[in-house]
Formats: structure tokens, sequence, C-alpha cells
């Protein structure tokens, strides 16, 4: 998955992290010093596209799982489809979505939810898992996996898609992106991108690789095989050739994988043979891209690849892949997105999208019965407020790389997070609990009570790219011992790890509560505070969002927006 290179509940484990409040009001009389509590979290967003385009009747919108979920991988059990996307360095990781329509989907849990099956300490944040494939073998789950500098690939297996998932089963094999499938004839294969044979001929020249796996023993047996060497035409030095999935269609074996890199040159390819082993004919174009349009189009989506493919009990074909919308110029914040749209078969080939072909916001629904409205929404507009009154986070938050130690809990109707001397900049797990910015036009608010013990202590609202890309608005103490409210700002590496203040006012009243608000509106964010039962005051107005996006920011994931507390080293 690299091209650059590169509702059930949460397990047992992940519970026992997460349910450690209390409901009365009395814990927070027990919690560490300078913790700060948030009584709320609300998000609401919108895309202009939308205003002219609605769903109608038997229609649906793309993209069907918006924001940072990109690397889809479907498969279908049943009448009830299951989904999968990458998560990074993020935890819980491997979110899995479940659905009876392939249009409405809720998250069902995380493959990885537990600390002691992955660690993804000191690591960058578009390292960790990538491309993850799931599938389901008489009476099993599986799900392969990459783990890039924390191990290499890996297999884990559950008899529920919603988990427990097993311990990771390390595989011994390079490269990355695996996938099992499973043929009639009962034996298993696992395909995966890897290096050539002999030395690279360019950048970004690579191969898929077949060898057959045992689902007793979980290893790989016989011999490895290159099926594709470099892409579709090796004399064009075809760039990241990756994301394999193979499958079987009116007696013919068909591979596909993406092409291009995740950038504007991303795209589908297809190849069939009669024999597993091939050797593999490439189809005449890609089955899928986006690269053939203006990029000045209205409204564009970009970056089209990365397909996984799956059948209706009527015999119909769908795919799920990844794709971008910039708001301007390739600039986009939300990261890669999962779509669904229809495969067609032409002329022995399956075709996503023909030449010249753009990729739809509307669309006709899969001829499924409807299933019933998420209660978290995933697409078009939507507001979700969040009010902690659970015993449980909701599946959504997610944190830097895996939890060693507590340090937040949920109790009397909110969320405390106790500050701690990791910085937002760093590669250690600060505190902070975060959401997916799902749409260009979108604002998050909260309300924090928070009182800093020290200069340069620290917590409010963060938004958040990289380690070296953020801009948070917090509650904070200056050095001369004022209270004050400050917006924080890191945009390349050399600045300082806890960001740069770019703006600040003294509150009025230090120790009451004080609201706090990000506004994205494209490449443009304002920061904003209000105290108490005050107007809101804007801090920053129009600061340079551009550095939330892959175009600046660089690497594979997207904003996220959450709550943040830091203390300053003693």
């Amino acid at each position: 998955m690299s091209g650059t290179r590169k509702p059930r509940q949460f397990g047992a484990a992940w519970l026992g992290l997460l349910a450690l409040a209390s409901s009365t009001g009395a814990a927070h009389a027990a919690e560490p010093q300078n913790t700060a509590r948030f009584s709320h979290f609300a998000y609401e967003g919108h895309w202009p596209v939308y205003r002219g385009r609605k769903a109608g009747p038997g229609q649906y919108l793309n993209p069907i799982l918006e924001g940072f979920y990109p690397d889809p991988s479907i498969t279908r059990v049943g009448e009830d489809y299951y989904l999968v996307n990458s998560s990074f360095t993020y935890f819980p990781a491997l979110p899995i979505f479940h659905s009876r329509d392939l249009v409405s989907w809720t998250q069902i849990g995380s493959a990885v939810d537990r600390p002691t099956q992955l660690d993804f300490k000191r690591l960058g944040v578009s390292r960790g898992v990538f491309a993850p494939d799931i599938g389901f073998h008489d009476g099993t789950w599986y799900l392969v996996n990459t783990c890039v500098d924390c191990g290499e690939n890996f297999l884990l297996t559950a008899k529920s898609p919603a988990g427990p998932w097993s311990d990771p089963i390390w595989l011994g094999f390079d490269g990355i992106d695996p996938s099992l499938f499973f043929d009639v004839d009962g034996r298993a294969w696992m395909v995966n991108n890897g290096p050539p044979e002999g030395t690279p001929l360019y950048d970004g020249h690579r191969a898929i690789w077949l060898q057959q796996f045992d689902p007793k023993t979980k290893r790989l047996i016989g011999p490895r095989t290159v099926l594709v060497n470099g892409g579709t035409d090796i004399a064009t030095h075809p760039r990241w050739i990756e994301g394999p999935h193979l499958l079987r269609h009116d007696g013919m074996y068909y591979l596909i994988a993406a092409e291009g890199g995740t950038q504007d040159q991303h795209s589908e390819v297809a190849f069939r043979s009669a024999r597993i082993e091939g050797p593999y004919v490439p189809a005449p174009r890609p089955i899928l891209t986006q690269r053939d349009l203006d990029p000045k189009r209205p409204d564009p989506i970009t970056s089209a690849g990365h397909a996984d493919f799956v059948t209706t009990p009527n015999g119909d074909w769908w795919a799920s892949f990844l794709a971008t919308r910039p708001y301007t110029d390739g600039l986009y914040n939300t990261g890669r997105e999962t779509f669904l749209a229809p495969v067609r078969w032409k002329d022995g080939w399956p075709e996503i999208t023909a030449p010249g072909e753009d990729v739809k916001y509307v669309a006709e629904r899969p001829k499924l019965a409807a299933d019933s409205t998420p209660k978290i929404p995933t697409q078009g507009d939507f507001a979700v407020r969040d009010d902690f009154v659970s015993t449980k986070l909701a599946p959504y938050w997610e944190m830097l790389r895996t939890p060693r130690q507590t340090w937040w809990r949920l109790g009397s109707e909110s969320l405390s997070l106790q500050a701690r001397s990791e910085p937002l900049g760093g590669i250690g797990q600060p505190s902070f609990l975060a959401r997916r910015q799902q749409h260009a036009f979108a604002t998050a608010s909260v309300m924090v009570h928070y009182a800093p013990e020290r200069p340069g202590d620290r917590a409010g609202l963060a938004a958040f790219q990289n380690e070296s890309h953020y801009e948070l608005i917090a509650v904070a103490k200056n050095a001369d011992g004022r209270a004050v409210v400050r917006v924080e700002r890191r945009a390349d590496p050399k600045d300082p790890l806890d960001g740069v203040v770019v703006a600040s006012e003294p509150l009025d009243r230090p120790g009451e509560p004080v609201r706090l608000r990000i506004e994205a509106r494209g490449d443009r964010y304002d920061f904003a505070y209000a105290q108490a039962g005050g107007p809101w005051r804007t801090l920053v107005k129009d600061a340079d969002g551009a550095i939330f996006s892959t175009k600046v920011a660089d690497g594979f994931v997207g904003t996220m927006l959450g709550m943040y507390a830091y203390a300053a080293p003693n």
C-alpha cells in the first residue's frame, strides 16, 4: 500500500483499559493531579458538493466511509458484508465494519484492540499496519497484514469478525500487502507485493509474489513464484504494483492490483491466467483510474485505486476502493477514503471505470434490501456529539501508538486526560484521543475543565496530521504564571516538538470551564474560545490548513481532531 515508499464492542483487554471510570462525581477527586476534564466533544461537517447532489430513492452517496479510511478489503458471508481498513500507528488498529447493503456501515470492532498484539512504539504516524486483507473460510476468519517497522507480515484469526482476534502469527516473508485466496480445490494461496528478483531496475520497481498457504499449520509452504514483475508493462517502468487480490471467474484466475502509487497517478489493473501459478496476461488498460481526467474539473475525485471485489447473492459484482477529494489544487486534509462502485465484465475483463469515466458521487444502490441507518454516520453531511455518558469509548476514538499505561478515564459524564510530558511532535504516546476529520468543511468543539499547574502545562483541542504538522488551541499557563488560551502550531520538522505559540490571550476567569473550537474551511482553519456562557472569540482566523494535506505533510493518513493534555517536564 505505499505509493511513495513507502456495533459489537472492543476486545476484553481494550475494555479493561477503557472501562475504568466510576459513575460518581467522586471519581474525579481521586484523579491524578494535572488532569483535564472534557464534558463533551461535538463534530459536524459538510461538503459543498452534496448541496447539488442528493441521493434519491434507490441511490447512495460516495464515499461510503468518509475521512481517513484507506485500503479497504471487503468480503461477504451469507448476506452480511465486512470491510477492514488500514490505520497505520493509530490504536485500536484495523477497524472492521459490517453492512447488509454495501452502503450503510457500522464499526463492530478492531482487529488489533489489545496492547499485547502489536507494538507501535516510536514509529512515525505513517508506519505500522498497512493494507489488510479479510476473509472467511471453513468456520474461521482470517486477516493478513503487514506491520511496517514492527514485525512485517502476520496473520490474525477469529471465530467472529467482531473479535476477539488472535495474537499475530508471524509469517516470515518480506514485502507488504499480503492477501489470502482459497481456491475451489481447497488449497489456499498468499499473494503479496515484494522486491523483484535481482536488482530493481528503477525506483518503484516491485513484484507480485505467490506462495501456497497451509491453513492447518498457518505457514507458507512450497516455492515462491513471481506472478507480475513491475506491473502491466515493465518496459514503461510501472511503479508500486501492490495491494494484490486473487479471484476466480468463469474458470479463469484474475489478479487485481494497484499500480502507479497512491497519489494522482494511482490506478487499479488486472491480469488473468488459466492457471493460478500463471503466466498472467495484463488487461489492455487500467480497470479503475481517474488520472485520465482533467484535474481542474469541478469537485474532482482523484487517486482512485487499491480495489477489492465482492459478489452479492444474486451474482452482481461490486468493488470497494480508495480515492481522494481535493478541495483545491490537489490538496485534501481528509486522507484517502473508501468508495463503492459496480464492476462490469466486458470481453473477459472486469471494469470499474471506462477511459474518461469519473467515479460517481451519487450512484444506483446495489440490489439489496436497505440496511438500517447506522447510529454513527459514515457518509454525507452529518453531526455527531459525544457526551461521554458511556462506560466505554465510542469505536471511532483513536490514540497514537500502542498504550502502555492508562492516562484517560471515563466517569461522571466526562472524559478525563492526565497531562503527561509526551508532546504531539514526538514519537511517544501523548495524552491525545481523536476522531477523523471526515469533511473538508468541519467544526470540532469541546468544553474543557482544566487548571494548569506549571508554566508550559496545557490542555485543549488539536488538529493533527502527523508529528510535524499539527495545530492546537489550549488552556495553558505562561512563563509569568498567567492562565491563558493560546494557539500553537508545528508546520516543520525543525519546529520545537511542542509547537510554536502563534496567538495568546489571558483568561478573564481562570479556573472556569472553557469552550474551544476548531473550524475547517478547506485550506483555512479558525481557532476560537469562549469562557463559560460567554460569546465566542476568534483567536486565530484563516490559519494555513494546507499543512494538514498529504501534499504538504506527506504520508498516508488524514487529519485527526481530538483532545490533548500536556504537562511540562519538571
